[in-house]
């Protein structure tokens, strides 16, 4: 998350600190000897925010038991794409792989369309994220994907129905008669 300058989260950061002038940031800092200015901060006093315990939640992301048992399976009645079957795949890496498997769903569309000499009208795919009740981490908690498909031997069951209608209506329309 990026606020103007501030980058991610830091527990005792002032968010007025960058109004002040250096010297006033300097002596701010010597009343708060732990407090670290982000523009100002190097290696020894960095802090990852993913690793932080935030306030109001049980557990930091990194104990996090929920995260580490959260398991993924596909819904779908497709057989030949991933997680068919439940497995675990980690907070960090569940966005892109979520993203890979619904990419599969769309492929899939495509190649039924082609095998059946049809058209794709529409593919989407919506990827959604919840957030862990005990740490409070943002992660990608699924997807859906959502083809349409035409082919070109489909008719419309209206256009077919109207049709039949004006078969009717026709009938007996324009007889000729004998003389």
């Amino acid at each position: 998350m990026t606020i103007g300058n501030i980058s991610g989260f830091y527990p005792n950061y002032s968010p007025y600190a960058n109004t002040t002038s250096p010297s006033a940031r300097s002596a701010q800092n010597s009343i708060n000897p732990d407090a670290v200015n982000p523009s100002e901060k190097n290696d020894e006093h960095s802090i990852d925010p993913d690793k932080v315990k935030k306030p109001g939640k049980r557990s930091s992301p990194e104990d996090c038991e929920t995260c580490a048992n959260r398991k993924y399976q596909d819904g779908s009645d497709e057989g030949n794409v991933s997680f068919k079957t439940a497995s675990h795949i980690s907070p960090e890496s569940a966005g892109a792989r979520v993203r890979a498997h619904e990419g599969e769903h769309v492929s899939n569309a495509y190649k039924k369309a082609a095998q059946k000499d049809g058209k794709v009208l529409n593919a989407s795919v919506s990827i959604h994220t919840s957030v862990c009740p005990e740490c409070g981490r943002t992660y990608v908690s699924g997807g859906v994907t959502h083809t349409m498909i035409k082919y070109a031997n489909e008719e419309n069951p209206y256009i077919k129905n109207q049709k039949e209608l004006d078969a009717a209506k026709f009938k007996g329309a324009n007889i000729d008669y004998a003389a």
